[in-house]
């Protein structure tokens, strides 16, 4: 039995209180585990496990900046691997000129912020390295992403919930 000031608890209160916190860091490492493939299912999930929006927000940030730095870091060594076999610059722009094409236009930071926003920053990242992007500027562009994309549906699902 603990006694603090008038409040009494029992070995079975601190069980629960310690359990309590537990599930809560799983909770939260759930969303950040989320947010380094797919920030679009980390958010609803936080929600779901009915989180607060400044732990959701700052959970998927966390997971999506990990995602960045994983993505880029694992991709310079997979570039490595593929660019022994390396097509002709003028092999790649017969293949694909959609891709060429759309990268001539928009660049590092479209593909690392529009792209992050869209599809994700791990698919961002390896598209630009596969367009052999300066990874400095893209991994900067997709963080800047993240943090937009993180901001913005957090603020939609807080919103949301409000209206319901």
């Amino acid at each position: 039995m603990f006694t603090f000031g008038l409040i009494q608890l029992n070995s079975y209160d601190s069980v629960i209180a310690i359990n309590s916190i537990q599930i809560m860091f799983f909770k939260i490492l759930t969303v950040a585990g989320l947010a380094t493939v797919e920030i679009y299912a980390a958010i609803p999930a936080g929600f779901a496990f009915g989180l607060s929006p400044w732990t959701i927000f700052f959970a998927s940030l966390t997971g999506g900046f990990v995602g960045v730095f994983v993505a880029a870091f694992l991709g310079d060594k997979i570039r490595s691997l593929f660019h022994k076999n390396k097509p002709t610059k003028e092999a790649a722009e017969k293949k694909h000129p959609a891709i060429l094409k759309l990268w001539n236009k928009y660049g590092i930071i479209g593909l690392g912020f529009l792209g992050t926003v869209s599809v994700g920053a791990p698919i961002s990242i390896a598209v630009g390295i596969g367009l052999n992007a300066n990874i400095k500027k893209l991994v900067t562009w997709c963080c800047i992403g993240v943090l937009t994309r993180c901001i913005v549906f957090t603020l939609v699902g807080y919103y949301g919930l409000l209206l319901i």
